[in-house]
């Protein structure tokens, strides 16, 4: 969500990812001052920040009209599964052509699956062009984060994070909102629709404003990898989202998918190991540092996928409100989770990355364990307020965690460092939100006699309570996760890496 960088002024000894030549800190927007290039920037996470939080809120409406409440994870997943497979090779081919080209190809994804979904006639027409959108995301949110990372200094991101952080403020009042109003007074079709102009706009500033310089040189493009990541990932969601659902966990069709997914997953890391300019390279796994920030943003994807899908469905199909009110109760998570990012920057460099992560994730910790509190005489003002308390803590954990590890490289190596990072929150988020929609449809079966309703609107109150709430002690257990792979990061202050 946020980035790190350069200062533009200064000469650095980082080489480019062909090692040839010094990459300066000039050599980024070249011609643009940082200020306009931050500000399309903004605007391209933007795109991606508003379709984040307004399609939650929607999701009692879409499955009303097009049905299938048992198949309405994989709106989620299926986005998530083609960001998460997509985030790696855009990042590797930013390092290789540049991020303005890579951030382009992203926005005009964005918005095509955009215009798709807006018209989808049914649920799984709408699951395959959320694919599309999935995959405009896959290369708009690293490059995003990225080319704020070659632009500013470690010290100079405290106040670059508050910035980028209004976007999502701005996204987490205005996305949900939009995605109740537009279910209750209009269609969720709109909710799409809406992506159109945004991204046009975000296309055209960054086409006008950014300029960069990248070296071409040959490059062994890695495709037997990425045919094998993609596979495999989405083997194995598939196998989890459907299993307990369509098919008995120890049936034929369950353990043969998961099973192949498995093996091209095996098969993807040992091509990794002779590539010769591998999508995931071996050494971002090997460093203490970038495996434990990596681990800590996988459980991010998990619990922030677990709260976006499900609130939404407890404050409309448990305590009985409108996708509106709905959309104000997850509002409070993403509106604290920007505002703690915009003080992560003081901290860090105050305490350190690990420090100031192993916060976050006790805030988070108390945050879940409030969820598990909830009941069907909650207010919606418990439900917003445990949501906050979640955010701030999403806030003190992500940010840090991606900062040190994109401060570990130098520009020919950021680009693959934050793709790694991201490439685990997504898939985090892709498994999670296979793994969730499991608890929560297996509870539901067994409650309603095998067998689940075919819309959001059908299934009783006594049923969805206990069903989520399975889901919330899942995501508890998540948080306690999260904060072990915290604590094993290695102990780094901001200091160390500074300049």
């Amino acid at each position: 969500m946020y980035g790190v960088g350069y200062d533009m002024a200064q000469p650095t000894t980082t080489s480019n990812a062909d090692g040839a030549r010094p990459i300066t800190r000039a050599d980024v927007g070249l011609r643009s001052e940082r200020g306009p290039i931050l500000l399309s920037v903004m605007l391209s996470v933007g795109l991606v920040a508003i379709d984040a939080t307004i399609l939650a809120t929607a999701v009692p409406s879409i499955v009303n009209d097009l049905g299938g409440f048992a198949q309405f994870p994989w709106l989620f997943s299926v986005y998530l599964l083609a960001q998460a497979v997509s985030v790696p090779i855009f990042a590797k081919f930013s390092d290789l052509v540049g991020r303005k080209p890579v951030m382009l190809v992203g926005i005009g994804a964005f918005v095509l699956g955009s215009i798709l979904c807006g018209f989808a006639w049914s649920m799984p027409a709408l699951i395959a062009f959320r694919a599309v959108q999935g995959l405009g995301a896959g290369a708009v949110q690293p490059m995003a984060m990225t080319i704020v990372g070659d632009l500013y200094s470690v010290a100079e991101r405290a106040k670059v994070q508050g910035y980028v952080a209004s976007v999502w403020a701005v996204s987490s009042v205005v996305g949900p909102t939009l995605g109740g109003v537009f279910s209750d007074y209009l269609s969720w079709r709109w909710i799409f629709f809406v992506n159109v102009p945004l991204g046009l706009l975000a296309g055209w500033m960054l086409a006008r404003r950014f300029t960069e310089k990248v070296e071409r040189s040959p490059h062994t493009i890695d495709y037997a990898g990425a045919a094998l990541l993609t596979v495999g990932s989405a083997l194995v969601v598939l196998g989890l989202l459907e299993g307990g659902v369509v098919w008995a966990w120890a049936s034929v069709p369950s353990v043969a998918i998961l099973t192949a997914g498995a093996l091209a997953l095996v098969g993807f890391a040992l091509v990794e190991r002779r590539a010769a300019e591998p999508i995931l390279p071996g050494w971002v796994f090997r460093q203490r540092l970038l495996a434990t920030t990596s681990l800590a943003s996988l459980t991010v994807g998990i619990m922030l996928i677990g709260l976006t899908s499900y609130i939404p469905l407890y404050v409309q199909g448990v305590l009985g409100t409108s996708a509106l009110v709905a959309g104000f109760a997850l509002a409070a998570l993403t509106l604290g989770w920007p505002l703690a990012a915009s003080l992560a920057g003081r901290i860090y460099l105050r305490i350190g990355f690990r420090s100031t992560a192993l916060i976050g994730a006790g805030i988070i910790l108390v945050g879940a364990t409030l969820m598990i509190l909830l009941s069907a005489q909650s207010s919606v003002w418990q439900v917003a307020g445990t949501c906050f308390v979640v955010g701030l803590g999403m806030g003190l954990v992500a940010s840090p965690t991606l900062i040190a590890a994109q401060s570990e490289v130098g520009w020919g190596e950021r680009g693959v460092v934050t793709g790694t990072n991201l490439f685990a929150r997504s898939m985090g988020s892709a498994v999670g939100i296979a793994v969730f929609g499991a608890i929560a449809n297996a509870s539901l079966s067994r409650g309603n006699g095998g067998h689940l309703s075919g819309t959001a609107s059908g299934i009783p109150a006594e049923l969805l309570d206990p069903a989520l709430h399975k889901v919330f002690v899942a995501a508890a257990v998540v948080a306690v996760v999260m904060g072990l792979a915290i604590l094993a990061m290695p102990r780094r202050s901001a200091g160390d890496v500074a300049g």
